[in-house]
């Protein structure tokens, strides 16, 4: 009866209605609003196709790297813990946060421009398409420095291992079916293989596998789950992949602004400011002792005639026993420190 009584009024906007009391009046229909077109306005953007569209991994291994690499670059961006979709503030740029193992294939389709990814995901999907006869193309711009990991081998700590020989016939738990594969095949080694997602280091206790092929970053997983590191399979680090095909003047001069400072960042990353006082008669001997290091700058110091004030920049890492050394020789007032930005 309600139903029929109803039926012909009007449907009423779900902003008519009378906000709850606990709210001020308007203040919850505006921030409602004002979300709502904020959010239109962003989905607007992203169908603009000039806005260079960069994929990230959201959550897990490379993700926190990835944001700060971007956010080192200069790229200001408001990553809300939930938004899949994040716009730059400063340049017209779009972040994607997906699962990492969906961002080859957005590149190789040519949904996005450029994707962060780990060498060892992106393989396996390069493997994958082509075991079902296409041919995915894509550009990788650079290695970065984060991310390093190695695909390995494991087995229970009481078997007995004399190479991958010992494989043959048995049952390997793996997320990356096809990086093992490739590997075995190549040792002519023939298993069978058991695709898992997730916990794979559980698969011999259960009665599921003879062995894994898993990530491994210290073996304190494998450890406590009874295996062993036998054998390491494939290396891998971050990289930078774009999309093959025609890129927008635009957007390439985009591309390569950011590869521009991405080699800033790293540069700087592996690079120390180096500020000391030496004698002036000892100067190529306290170069010799920092071999990644540019000419140094010398200036004179006041006061002084036997000393002088050396800066430089050096590559390498500069460890006790390197400081000592530069001390022995007579210098003093070392300072080591780090570079936040670097542009040759």
């Amino acid at each position: 009866m309600c139903a029929g009584r109803h039926s012909d009024l009007p449907v009423v906007h779900e902003r008519m209605r009378k906000p709850p009391e606990d709210h001020l009046p308007g203040a919850f229909f505006l921030a409602r609003d004002t979300d709502r077109f904020r959010q239109d306005k962003e989905e607007r953007r992203m169908l603009d196709n000039t806005r260079l569209r960069i994929a990230i991994q959201k959550s897990g291994r490379l993700s926190d790297d990835s944001r700060e690499l971007l956010a080192r670059c200069g790229i200001k961006i408001n990553l809300h813990t939930q938004r899949l979709i994040a716009m730059a503030e400063n340049m017209p740029i779009d972040i994607l946060r997906v699962r990492d193992d969906d961002i080859p294939g957005l590149v190789m389709d040519g949904v996005v421009d450029l994707g962060i990814i780990g060498e060892n995901v992106l393989e396996e999907e390069l493997l994958n398409r082509r075991a079902q006869g296409e041919d995915p193309r894509y550009l990788t711009l650079r290695r970065l420095d984060f991310g390093g990991c190695r695909l390995s081998l494991a087995t229970p700590v009481d078997e007995a291992w004399d190479g991958p020989a010992a494989l043959d016939g048995k049952r390997i738990a793996t997320s990356y079916p096809h990086l093992l594969k490739r590997y075995l095949d190549q040792k002519g080694v023939s298993f069978k293989s058991c695709l898992l997602n997730g916990s794979v280091e559980v698969a011999p206790r259960a009665g599921l596998a003879d062995a894994i092929c898993d990530l491994v970053s210290t073996g304190a997983t494998l450890e406590a789950n009874g295996l062993r590191e036998v054998e390491v399979i494939y290396r891998s680090k971050a990289c930078l992949i774009q999309r093959d095909g025609e890129m927008a003047q635009s957007k390439q001069e985009l591309i390569d602004k950011l590869l521009t400072r991405i080699q800033g960042v790293i540069q700087a990353r592996e690079s120390k400011y180096i500020m000391m006082h030496a004698p002036s008669e000892r100067l190529e001997e306290v170069i010799a002792l920092l071999p990644g290091a540019e000419r140094p700058t010398i200036l004179p110091l006041a006061g002084e005639q036997q000393r002088v004030a050396m800066h430089m920049v050096s590559s390498e890492t500069l460890f006790w026993e390197t400081m000592e050394k530069l001390k022995a020789l007579g210098a003093s007032s070392i300072l080591v420190l780090p570079i936040e930005k670097m542009m040759e």
